[in-house]
């Protein structure tokens, strides 16, 4: 293997988003030494991509929380952020993480509002919001995750989306962070842990649809639109320039299939340019 730390450490990062983002969850899948390997494997596949290397795209991997700070430790593309957090920001709450401390160590992103978090732990939009919210406070971005529970219309999944997402947000621009800004990952509940994402042609109706609307609602929001919900290679070739990036899971656990993704969206870059 490759010696990672032989690799340039990027410059500090900006407040802004970039403009394509791949995004990768891997949940509970890895042990620590996997999810360490992972990160520097991808790491030497990866740090001299176009598509990175021009600041054009973010990788961003979420691990679990005792791995975070041995990957933000990784030199090279990969931003860190975290599954979760709270919505306190300090105090009695045994077990929970605040984003404060995740701000601290040097995470950028935080997955909210997921699925799962709302299935198995019973986490409400209220719930929702206020991570949302906490996530804003500590500068983090949000990758706010929002789809329809069953598979149905266009139409139908883009109201239901649009109803999420202007329920996790601030009702005014004014209480959003001047520099903040937000990743919607679009992830229809019935695609996720599929064998198949969702329909191409679906996809692209619900995200031109979440897109319109959100600009109406949130003129000044600095959001970007991903998709997952067994989103894997080869997808975004079909979705074209509709999407900002995707948001991966499992297909992502081969670090080779990494940079065929970024191959992807840097035709699609080179598409809409």
């Amino acid at each position: 293997m490759t010696d990672a730390s032989s690799f340039a450490s990027p410059s500090a990062p900006s407040s802004a988003l970039p403009d394509r983002l791949i995004g990768i969850s891997l949940k509970m899948y890895m042990s620590h030494a996997q999810t360490v390997d992972w990160a520097h494997r991808v790491t030497e596949l990866t740090y001299a991509h176009p598509a990175i290397a021009s600041g054009t795209a973010g990788l961003v991997l979420l691990p679990q929380f005792p791995s975070i700070p041995a990957c933000l430790d990784v030199p090279g593309p990969l931003q860190i952020g975290a599954q979760n957090l709270s919505a306190e920001d300090a105090g009695a709450w045994t077990g929970e993480v605040s984003g404060a401390v995740l701000a601290e160590i040097g995470c950028r992103f935080v997955e909210v509002g997921h699925a799962e978090r709302r299935r198995h732990f019973h986490e409400t939009d209220d719930i929702v919001r206020a991570k949302t919210a906490a996530a804003l406070r500590h500068g983090l971005f949000p990758i706010l995750c929002v789809g329809e529970s069953a598979a149905g219309s266009p139409e139908s999944a883009a109201a239901e989306v649009v109803t999420q997402i202007r329920s996790a947000l601030p009702a005014t621009a004014g209480d959003l962070p001047p520099e903040g800004g937000v990743v919607i990952a679009y992830e229809p509940i019935w695609a996720i842990g599929a064998q198949q994402p969702a329909a191409p042609d679906h996809i692209i109706a619900v995200c031109e649809a979440v897109r319109a609307r959100t600009r109406i609602h949130f003129p000044s929001l600095d959001f970007r639109l991903i998709y997952g919900g067994s989103a894997g290679p080869g997808l975004l070739t079909r979705l074209g320039p509709t999407v900002d990036g995707l948001f991966l899971g499992r297909f992502a656990h081969d670090p080779d299939s990494v940079p065929r993704i970024l191959d992807e969206l840097a035709d699609v870059i080179m598409l809409k340019s």
